[in-house]
């Protein structure tokens, strides 16, 4: 029986993983990996889902304070954001071939930039809540903004609040979840036949970054 640890190789040669017990092959193991991803992913995908449909119907109920309210967001620091996301995601999907490669150092630069630039997407997303904060555009009950006093302003920054602030919570994840795959990249354990984390970690910040082009132009576009 062999066991679910990795083997180290010799003279530098990355790790080789061992098959699991359960499964008849690495190559099932790898598959039901990536099936679980997707699983969790879609679930993810319904979470967020639920929001655009609460938003959907607020929109309807409130076309004006939501036309209004989304203009006092910085739409500079939206596209902003928007540009480091996307690169982000390229930077990402490159780990993942150059990890295929056995380029573990390359796989590490690719994370590193990665989590530097979801860094930078909080940056801006703290100077984005601090106005607002200031501007007293808060949710629900706390909304006292003199400048727009529409019905409906308050439940557009509600949702607005909810929704970035659950996707910048995603991005706190992400960053560890890449931060943990680039130590193993590190110690050179990725190659041909073990990249599965870097594809799965992958995976989930393309997630991240879906999320925002939805919620970018919903928030700050209408």
């Amino acid at each position: 029986m062999q066991s679910s640890t990795a083997t180290a190789g010799t003279a530098g040669v990355p790790y080789r993983p061992q098959v699991a017990a359960h499964f008849a092959s690495l190559e099932v193991q790898n598959h039901a990996a990536r099936l679980g991803m997707w699983l969790f992913l879609a679930t993810e995908i319904l979470l967020f889902a639920g929001l655009f449909v609460i938003y959907a119907n607020y929109r309807f109920l409130f076309p004006e304070a939501f036309a209004l309210a989304s203009r006092e967001l910085n739409l500079n620091m939206g596209t902003f954001n928007t540009l480091l996301l996307i690169t982000s995601s390229f930077t990402a999907a490159m780990a993942v071939h150059y990890a295929k490669e056995a380029k573990n150092k390359q796989v590490v630069l690719m994370f590193v930039l990665t989590i530097l630039m979801a860094l930078g997407f909080l940056v801006v997303k703290y100077f984005e809540y601090s106005h607002k904060f200031h501007e007293h555009q808060l949710p629900g009950p706390y909304y006292a903004f003199p400048g727009l006093t529409l019905p409906g302003a308050s439940a557009y920054f509600t949702i607005y609040f909810l929704s970035t602030g659950l996707h910048a919570f995603h991005v706190i994840i992400g960053m560890i979840v890449l931060g943990w795959v680039t130590l193993k990249a590190m110690r050179n354990e990725f190659s041909h036949y073990n990249y599965t984390a870097v594809e799965l970690g992958s995976m989930y910040w393309h997630l991240v970054d879906l999320v925002w082009i939805f919620l970018f132009p919903m928030l700050y576009l209408i």
